[in-house]
């Protein structure tokens, strides 16, 4: 069978490293993207024993990537690679390399119109006046998601602080707790401060919770990931617990980013009380979401919401300090702010005077 021959594989394998000897000046050298997938016995010392994580390029790296990838392209003079390198969150080497591929053919289809297909030459003014732009770099950007991130839907949502209307003291709250760390880290480092790692929004239904989550994410130039709590949940034993794994590990790549509990008393009900539904599983779900919590670093700029519309269900733990400590009640709209709601949502529509 598949299997039996996989395992005669690796036996041999084992057998031929162990029977090189040190002077043979042979190095065996080997690349994966599962290292948890591989036999330990190849991973103990005399076999792969050296092990090195070519992690996800940070700032500083992307810029040297769009550097040797442009060094052959005729940039114009508004480019900043810097800036392009500052948006690109997330993006390893080849998302950055297919990035200059497609603002270079953003470049050239505007100029489609003004070269014959026909003539065997380009004429020279056209080719002269050929250079990719910030504007199809923008356009670039627009079109492509990190690789590491193809699967989950992650987005910089379109979403600002004019198209809500109202909640002015819980926008400002907002942008305390997760604008401010994100854009000045240094004023944080300076005074000792650690910045808070979530808060839970809860009120009535349709005051806007996965609004401002959006808003305060794109302000941030944040990835966004958004999770409906029962999509977690399956049927499979151990297969809940890993979909919660994943995601975090999800969003430490996309870092800086939101990671958005919709309908969080869905999984994160109190502890305990869950009798007959299928071995604890939603109670596994809370606790390897604590666990994920606890062991987030403040460096990763992953900030995480939960909303709520039932408060009281949910398990206090993940209410604690160093958790969604910050608790925001999202209050049905006063008069001031119906009025300020209508202006926002009428802004684009013509309205009679």
């Amino acid at each position: 069978t598949h299997g039996e021959v996989e395992r005669r594989i690796v036996s041999q394998l084992l057998t031929l490293m162990d029977g090189l000897k040190q002077r043979a000046h042979v190095i065996v050298m080997a690349a994966t993207n599962r290292p948890n997938s591989i036999d330990p016995a190849l991973r103990r010392f005399g076999r792969f024993d050296r092990e090195v994580d070519i992690g996800i390029p940070d700032a500083t790296g992307r810029l040297e990537i769009l550097q040797i990838h442009t060094k052959n392209m005729k940039l114009a003079d508004d480019v900043d690679l810097e800036q392009v390198a500052n948006e690109t969150h997330g993006h390893v080497g080849a998302d950055l390399a297919a990035l200059c591929s497609e603002a270079a053919l953003q470049a050239i289809r505007k100029k489609m119109d003004l070269i014959d297909l026909e003539d065997e030459t380009i004429d020279a003014e056209v080719m002269n006046s050929l250079a990719v732009t910030m504007d199809d770099f923008r356009w670039a950007l627009s079109q492509s998601n990190p690789s590491a991130l193809r699967e989950t839907v992650v987005e910089v949502p379109q979403v600002t602080w004019e198209d809500i209307g109202g909640l002015e003291d819980v926008k400002r709250e907002l942008q305390e707790l997760v604008q401010y760390p994100v854009e000045h880290p240094d004023k944080f480092l300076k005074f000792g401060m650690t910045p808070s790692k979530g808060v839970l929004f809860y009120g009535p239904p349709g005051c806007g919770k996965t609004l401002l989550a959006k808003a305060i994410a794109n302000e941030c130039q944040a990835n966004f990931i958004s999770i409906k709590g029962p999509e977690l949940l399956t049927m499979w034993f151990g297969e809940s617990e890993a979909n919660v794994r994943e995601i975090f590990d999800k969003a430490r790549q996309a870092a800086p980013c939101v990671l958005f509990f919709d309908e969080l008393d869905s999984i994160a009900k109190a502890r305990g009380g869950n009798i007959g539904d299928g071995g604890g599983a939603a109670d596994r779900v809370i606790n390897q979401i604590l666990t994920e919590m606890d062991g987030m670093s403040t460096k990763k700029n992953v900030f995480i919401i939960g909303a709520t519309n039932r408060p009281d269900i949910i398990d206090p733990a993940i209410l604690r300090p160093g958790r969604l400590d910050q608790l925001i009640y999202i209050p049905l709209p006063d008069e001031k702010s119906r009025v300020a709601i209508l202006k926002a949502n009428l802004r684009k529509s013509p309205v009679a005077k």
